[in-house]
């Protein structure tokens, strides 16, 4: 008998869903054709150019040699494409995860020194293990619960950050190394007088030529443009100047394998930094990642993302990149520009490469005045006032939460502005859901159906044996002193007899089931009862697997209001019904 081999064609391979799990990029990998190739290579060349000038600026921010913000727009979002589930997201160098790194080095070691260097490639290698493990761990949903109004009072305070950061720059004053926020503000608002006036002219062409350009012509890369403008002002009107430094010669060459030092002093140092780090780096990636899913109309995974971005710090860190993070710059531009696979990311990487071994030499004429005039710009466009206005219009809880974030990350170390933030965010939560809403609601007579109504907005009538109960929300224990409240303030007038509405009950635990059993007890005691009508699934599974049904009276649950109202007619005093005139129920005529 002649066994013949199993033979696997490219096909299965690619419709193998244990190797997606593994290699990601096979979901998408059957789409790519020359098309598709074409459209990608387009926008990988548009977003080479875009993140040449940000690269430099995000390192400077970083506290690093501008080399390094290129050599992660390089590593960082090839490995993020391929690894991740988005096809238009473009990961690399942000403004928020550089000054967070800033923050979080300064105070080991001098910005821009060798041992920076290198504990900048721990902190990112230590950031990339943990947003892998919680990828692997499936914790993809935990960014849910970092509210909007933290992010933004997070980037706000960021930018706020960076343009201080900046301002020696700007107008060539010393500021003492190691300054805060407002020790910064303060010596520079003392020392105004000592401007140097050609880095602040300097700095001010590049701003608004950028800003200028970037009005009129938005298509073109008008920071790249700005910066030119700024170095030829440099160059012609103020060489030689005294005070006004260049950025200096980057070396024309590409990224190579170094392991980062992984001591255990180092590991246990970072490793609290890395953390915020890397929820802030995740919270960006996925956060960008659905806002161009809404339009592109994929479908992401968030646990994928998680692996995606851990993986492309983790390799990164060994090829000379720091953290990174999703761009919502460069991934909206990637959208915009026609990219159709993750491909584009790849292409945009391998640009950038070309582009720094062939353009590298001129940066030895960019004037640093310039590049603190482009990240004013960045600063400025990181602060969201479209939705810190909404947020101030429509909630004072949300717009507390976005204050004290914003103050935290000004005042604070960052890492602990994020924590504060969400925090707050898990208290004004918690605080809304252990207060769900209780209505005691009546049939309205003046309608065909009885419909029933709020007795405290509509001018009805109410049974004098029933009072019937609607609950929005869930039954859990941190819930229940609200509910026993309400529901006792409901039935001060002696009513016996309880029906509760629960198609809004979404949840309940063993406090909310005991809670239902034992008032059930405490009405049956006065000659009365609880009933329960319209309860959902989950609720109704839950009463019967923790036997509450039996506990409760099955006979008293009732699958919906009418015929709840049915059937405790028949068991009402019958006498009382008799004399009563309210006559509110269609089976009381």
């Amino acid at each position: 008998m002649q066994i013949t081999p199993n033979v696997f064609t490219l096909k299965d391979i690619l419709k193998d869903k244990k190797l997606h799990k593994i290699f990601p990029f096979l979901v998408w990998w059957p789409m790519v054709n020359k098309g598709t190739l074409k459209a990608d290579l387009s926008a990988g060349i548009t977003n080479a150019v875009v993140v040449l000038p940000q690269g430099v600026a995000f390192a400077m921010i970083a506290g690093l040699p501008p080399i390094y913000g290129l050599y992660t727009a390089m590593i960082v979002p090839v490995i993020a494409a391929l690894f991740g589930s988005s096809w238009h997201l473009i990961s690399g160098p942000t403004t928020a995860i550089s000054i967070v790194l800033f923050s979080s080095l300064s105070e080991f070691a001098e910005p821009g020194t060798e041992s920076f260097i290198a504990l900048a490639f721990v902190l990112t290698f230590i950031a990339g293990a943990i947003q892998f493990l919680m990828g692997i761990a499936r914790l993809g949903t935990l960014v849910n619960f970092v509210s909007h109004s933290v992010v933004v009072g997070f980037t706000s305070g960021a930018a706020v950050l960076i343009a201080t950061s900046q301002l020696k720059h700007v107008f060539g004053i010393d500021t003492p190394k190691g300054s805060s926020f407002y020790e910064t503000w303060e010596f520079i608002s003392i020392h105004l007088s000592e401007t140097n006036w050609y880095v602040f002219a300097i700095s001010m062409a590049t701003l608004f030529s950028a800003i200028l350009f970037k009005k009129i012509l938005p298509k073109l890369p008008f920071m790249l443009i700005a910066m030119i403008i700024g170095s030829l002002v440099a160059f012609f009107w103020a060489s030689g100047v005294d005070g006004v430094a260049l950025v200096g010669k980057l070396p024309s060459k590409l990224p190579s394998f170094a392991m980062p030092e992984l001591n255990y002093e180092n590991i246990v140092m970072l490793t609290p930094n890395a953390f915020a780090i890397a929820l802030l780096g995740l919270i960006e990636a996925v956060a960008i990642a659905r806002s161009i899913a809404t339009k592109s109309h994929q479908r992401l995974n968030g646990n994928q993302e998680f692996i995606g971005q851990g993986l492309s710090n983790l390799v990164g860190s060994m090829f000379m990149s720091y953290a990174g993070s999703g761009s919502f710059t460069r991934s909206g531009i990637n959208y915009q520009s026609g990219a159709k696979t993750p491909i584009s990311a790849v292409f945009a990487a391998a640009s950038l490469a070309l582009i720094l071994l062939f353009v590298a030499p001129l940066t030895a004429y960019l004037p640093i005045a310039a590049m603190g005039g482009i990240i004013l710009l960045v600063a400025y466009s990181l602060i969201d006032f479209h939705h810190i206005k909404q947020i101030a219009k429509t909630s004072k809880q949300e717009l507390i939460v976005l204050l004290a974030t914003f103050l935290s990350t000004l005042f604070l170390h960052l890492e602990y502005a994020i924590y504060i933030g969400v925090i707050l965010s898990l208290v004004f939560y918690l605080q809304r859901i252990s207060k769900p809403r209780v209505i005691s609601m009546a049939p309205n007579a003046n309608l065909p159906t009885r419909h029933l109504v709020n007795t405290k907005t509509e001018d009805v009538v109410e049974c004098p044996q029933l009072k019937i109960i609607r609950i929005y929300g869930s039954l859990f224990f941190g819930a229940m002193e609200h509910v026993g409240q309400n529901i006792d303030k409901i039935t001060e007038d002696g009513t016996k007899n309880v029906l509760i509405i629960g198609n809004g009950i979404n949840l309940i635990d063993i406090a909310g089931a005991e809670f239902l059993v034992t008032k059930a007890s405490q009405l049956k005691a006065n000659g009365g009862a609880l009933y329960l009508c319209g309860l959902n699934d989950t609720v109704q599974n839950y009463m019967d697997n923790g036997d509450y049904t039996s506990m409760f009276d099955a006979d008293n649950i009732f699958v919906n209001k009418e015929y709840a109202i049915g059937e405790i007619y028949k068991r009402l005093d019958k006498a009382t019904c008799d004399a009563c005139e309210v006559k509110i129920f269609k089976e009381c005529n």
